[in-house]
């Protein structure tokens, strides 16, 4: 865990977060807590983060989701670099889909 971003405020906005049941709570409480904006830059980065954990090419990404390639470079370096939060979700994500296409 990145100790910059640990404090009781930031606390609090993961269990808020952790907190939410569904995807329409989450949009709600997105667009209460951030600009239109922000969402989605952060999807954005989220799409870049996906596309490159799957080897796809810059030349494709850029195309795809219109980030930069300095943007496409920022989050390169946190997937290599970072605290793997991005491995984290996309590896629960994937383990949800499978039990979800078993029920």
């Amino acid at each position: 865990m990145n100790p910059k971003i640990v404090n009781e405020d930031t606390e609090f906005l993961c269990k808020v977060i952790l907190n939410l049941n569904s995807v329409e709570e989450c949009y709600s409480f997105l667009d209460d807590l951030c600009t239109v904006k922000e969402i989605h830059d952060m999807a954005q980065r989220l799409k870049v983060a996906y596309m490159l954990s799957n080897h796809e090419i810059y030349a494709d990404i850029v195309k795809d989701t219109g980030a930069s390639t300095a943007t496409i470079s920022r989050v390169n370096r946190a997937l290599s670099y970072g605290s793997d939060g991005y491995t984290q979700a996309f590896k629960r994500l994937a383990e949800n889909q499978k039990k979800e296409d078993k029920e």
